[in-house]
Formats: C-alpha cells, sequence, structure tokens
C-alpha cells in the first residue's frame, strides 16, 4: 500500500491539502484512507462531513478516520491495571477507574500511529494520506516507534527470556523479586506493535509531501525540514507551496506580497519539485472546493532513500558510509560513535541509527560533508576483521 505523510509549517493548510490529496486519488478510483491526530475535527470542516473515532465512507473510494485517543487510553490502562493487580496490591495503590481517566499529552499521537498501523494491516485501502501535525511535532512522532523499541531492547533485553526458570532463585538469591512474566510479554507485544508502526514509516512506498506558505519563513522551515526528514531516512516527494497569489495585481500591497512569493518560489524550484496551489480568496470548503486545487497526483513508484556502504578498500583502506542530508550545515553537524551504533545530530535534530553488520567491526576513520550528503569513513578493525591468507 502507499502512504503519502502531509506535514509542514504550522498554519499553512495542511489539512487542507491532505483532504483534497485524498480527493483526488479517491476519485481516480483509488481506495483511500485519510487519517488525522487532529483533536479537533478540522478535517470535517474542510471536508463538510463529519469525521470520527470509526471509519466513515466520505466520498466514492474515500475513508476518513479521526481515531479516539481518550477511548483506546482508557483502554490501555485499564488493561494494565488488570495485569498489574498483584503488584499494586502490595503497593497498597488504589484502582483508576476507567470514567475517571482523561488522557496524557501525547496520547493523540499514539492513537494515529495505531490507527496506521491498523490500516496497513487491513489491507482494505490502496492508499493511506496521513495528516500530520507541523513538522517537529511530526517527526518526534515518526521516530518515536524506533525510540520506544532501542529503549525497550535496553530496559528488558529479550535475551533475558532464556532465564525464565532461574527467575525464582535468583530472586531468593537477591533478596528482591526479578521481573514478572508478564513484564517481558508485554515489552515483546509492544515491541511487535511497535515494528508494525515502523515498518510502516520506513517503507519504500512511504513519502512526506511538505506544505509551506511561499516566503522567508516558509523558506526557512522547508530547509530545516527537508534535512530533518532525510536525518530519519524519508524521502520528500513534492512541495506544495500552498496559498499563492496571482502574479498580476492592481493593490500595491497583494503585488508585493505576491512579487515576494514568486521570488522564494523561483528558489524553491532550483531544488526541490515544487507544486504551485493558488489561493481561492477564500479558505476552501467542500469537496467542490477541494475539487478545485490542483494538488500534485500520487506518484505508485516513489524513489526510496538510500545509505550505501561503498568499499574503497582496495583504494585507500576504508567503506564509506554515505548519508544523505540535503542543506546540512557542517557546523550544525555532530556524530558519537556509541558501540554499534551512530549518534548523528543536525541542529536540534538527532537520530541514534545502527551501524551495518560490516562497519561494526571497524573503527571511524573521519567523515566530511560533500554536496548535500554526509560521508563517512570506517578503517577495518585489525582484532574483528576477517584475516586473509
Amino acid at each position: 500500500m502507499r502512504t503519502i505523510l502531509i506535514t509542514g509549517q504550522g498554519g499553512t493548510g495542511r489539512t487542507t491539502v491532505a483532504a483534497a490529496t485524498a480527493l483526488k486519488a479517491a476519485r481516480e478510483g483509488t481506495r483511500t484512507l485519510l487519517l488525522t491526530a487532529d483533536r479537533t475535527d478540522t478535517l470535517g470542516a474542510v471536508l463538510g462531513v463529519p469525521t470520527g473515532a470509526e471509519p466513515t465512507d466520505t466520498a466514492p473510494h474515500l475513508t476518513t478516520w479521526r481515531p479516539d485517543a481518550n477511548a483506546r487510553f482508557r483502554e490501555d490502562l485499564t488493561a494494565f491495571q488488570d495485569r498489574a493487580t498483584t503488584a499494586l496490591d502490595l503497593l497498597g495503590a488504589a484502582r483508576l477507574d476507567a470514567e475517571e481517566l482523561t488522557p496524557l499529552p501525547g496520547a493523540e499521537e499514539l492513537a494515529l500511529l495505531r490507527a496506521l498501523r491498523d490500516a496497513v494491516t487491513s489491507e482494505t485501502y490502496d492508499l493511506l494520506v496521513v495528516d500530520l501535525p507541523p513538522t517537529p511535532q511530526a517527526l518526534a512522532l515518526l521516530a518515536l516507534p524506533e525510540e520506544l523499541r532501542r529503549y525497550l531492547r535496553r530496559l528488558l533485553p529479550p535475551e533475558r527470556q532464556a532465564a525464565r526458570a532461574l527467575r525464582p532463585v535468583l530472586g531468593r538469591l537477591a533478596g528482591v523479586p526479578m521481573p514478572a512474566e508478564w513484564l517481558y510479554e508485554t515489552a515483546a507485544r509492544w515491541d511487535i506493535e511497535l515494528a508494525a508502526v515502523a515498518a510502516v514509516v520506513e517503507d519504500r512506498a512511504t513519502t512526506v509531501r511538505l506544505v509551506a506558505e511561499p516566503g522567508p519563513a516558509g523558506t526557512d522551515a522547508v530547509h530545516a525540514a527537508t534535512t530533518a526528514l532525510a536525518l530519519h531516512g524519508l524521502r520528500v516527494d513534492a512541495l506544495v507551496a500552498n496559498r499563492v497569489l496571482p502574479a498580476a495585481s492592481a493593490d500595491a500591497w497583494l503585488g508585493a506580497l505576491a512579487a515576494q512569493q514568486r521570488k522564494a518560489l523561483d528558489e524553491w524550484q532550483e531544488t526541490y519539485t515544487v507544486h504551485e496551489v493558488p489561493h481561492l480568496g477564500r479558505d476552501p470548503r467542500g469537496t467542490d472546493d477541494l475539487g478545485a486545487l490542483p494538488v500534485p497526483g500520487v506518484n505508485r513508484a516513489p524513489v526510496p532513500v538510500e545509505w550505501p556502504v561503498l568499499d574503497h578498500l582496495a583504494d585507500d583502506g576504508v567503506l564509506v558510509w554515505h548519508i544523505p542530508l540535503p542543506g546540512a550545515i557542517r557546523e550544525e553537524l555532530d556524530l558519537i560513535r556509541r558501540g554499534d551504533e551512530l549518534v548523528v545530530t543536525v541542529g536540534q535534530f538527532r537520530r541514534i541509527v545502527p551501524l551495518p553488520s560490516a562497519l561494526r567491526r571497524c573503527t571511524v576513520a573521519g567523515a566530511a560533508l560533500r554536496q548535500g550528503e554526509l560521508r563517512v569513513r570506517f578503517a577495518p578493525d585489525p582484532d574483528l576483521w576477517p584475516r586473509t591468507r
């Protein structure tokens, strides 16, 4: 299934572009699901049809869904209390009733990730369009499955499950109770669920579509977003320049604003695949307005992001890991080797990535930023590298 993630600047019409994109695909006969994490029904206001906690058929071939974070949060916490009854009783804790539970910050995002996983595994749709929050929040959301899986592996390593039979003995020897079996079972279940979500985000058929208004602020936002998305291995397949004003205007104020937009558009077109969506002179409402927006279609064969490791052993004695980071600035770039992981920081964004197997037996020999690409050189460690006769 093809997945398009819509994000960009705050207040630039991301939800409108997401709705128009999904509607266009549906009118071409593609079975489309449009997902949103918005607590208020902004999507329903744009479409002219309310959206809710259950998937709703909004138009032919188009289904909309706004998952209910409240209900899912109550279900999860109630289930946790049921499984942890013994521990809670020992602590003298009072159980919380479902009626008194309110979702914590971030519950909407978690509900969206689960809905994304469920949509993909249902095999009911051909296209999934996801209306994401503004780019910084969207990146934190998309990186969450990978980060949580890493935390789980560190805190509750799967290999410890092999010592189940020894746990009671170890508990008596140590004088403290060992982690209960259900804790490892829960961690394993969470890992499977998180892996399913991460697989959607990392899938070769998943791309990001950026929405921005042309101008100085939009240019800065697009520049930062492109680099941050590349750091997380996500490809931008289109830049949607939204609310573009007519070039010719008798009004001096509108003319100056249109000239500013045109300057930004000319700059963007040198780097990105830009699709201009004109300003309708009003906020789009309903399927007629959405159908009038010339949003880009769906490319069914997206070009995947590659982080190749090239072999230069014969010439230079190193392996070179090529990490595309368009727009990255050398002064804002930082690298740290930590065991079998590489910590990459670009400005305010950071990602911890596992090293490919061949590079784990190497030491870092240097790095350089060339033509929007980070190239990290690795020299084989004589103590770990296979010897040849």
